[in-house]
């Protein structure tokens, strides 16, 4: 825990990324950083709307264990939305999604 996905789309700089993503999130929302652990889902194709040919995505979960307030969720995901464009190699359009949520009770780790 926290177990962190992020599918994209858009040019992104995954390691520079999750190497500044793991502290936030272990500032934001008190885990370890030997916890953190990110994988990278690159999406081949992507269709919003009207089907526009241009649009990309990238879009981060974050699952933690049950404990957290819904407030110190939030405050994790406006993070995240704000650490994101540093990271990523493309102009304008890029739409931008973070989902924190707890990991489902059956969670298991060894």
């Amino acid at each position: 825990m926290p177990q962190i996905t992020v599918d994209y789309s858009a040019p992104l700089d995954r390691r520079g990324f999750a190497l500044a993503l793991h502290p936030l999130v272990v500032k934001t929302v008190d885990a370890t950083l030997d916890a953190c652990k990110t994988r990278f889902r690159e999406v081949e194709e992507v269709v919003v709307g009207g089907g526009g040919t241009d649009d990309v995505i990238v879009h981060v979960e974050i699952a933690l264990l049950s404990g957290r307030t819904d407030e110190a969720k939030a405050r994790l995901s406006e993070a995240v939305l704000h650490l994101l464009p540093a990271y990523l190699k493309a102009g304008e359009g890029v739409r931008l999604s973070v989902e924190v949520r707890d990991l489902e009770a059956s969670y298991r780790k060894v």
